[in-house]
């Protein structure tokens, strides 16, 4: 994918395809995650209309799009599940499941690799270190 004068100066935000992608690609990556027996037991109790909203504004926030995020700061928003065990091998996880839901709506590999770093930037404030 060539740069052009629209995509060179667009965020990740809009080159993911704003509101509409962001939307597709959480309602997506939570129902990889709720199907994996190895973090799902992290969001028993947690009402998932409300967390993908959160997750929806987060990533618009992170990506450069509207910043109307009013969630938690990481570390803060995590320390629950980190009492419950939330490791690196959890964090890998849900990794996986971000990446195979991009590869799944056919972003490009470059965008996927900048959504990969602002998640993986995220790793030691997600697990309290």
């Amino acid at each position: 994918m060539s740069a052009t004068p629209e995509t060179k100066n667009a965020t990740l935000f809009e080159q993911l395809g704003g509101a509409g992608a962001v939307d597709a690609a959480v309602d997506i990556f939570y129902r990889k995650v709720l199907a994996d027996y190895r973090i799902n037991r992290f969001f028993d109790n947690v009402d998932m209309e409300k967390q993908a909203a959160k997750q929806k504004a987060f990533l618009t926030m992170a990506f450069g799009g509207p910043h109307n995020y009013t969630g938690e700061d990481m570390r803060k928003g995590h320390e629950n599940l980190v009492k419950m065990g939330l490791d690196d091998s959890h964090f890998d996880a849900v990794m996986e499941h971000l990446g195979a839901t991009l590869q799944e709506l056919n972003v490009p590999q470059a965008l996927i690799a900048q959504v990969a770093a602002i998640a993986e930037s995220t790793r030691n404030d997600v697990l309290g270190r």
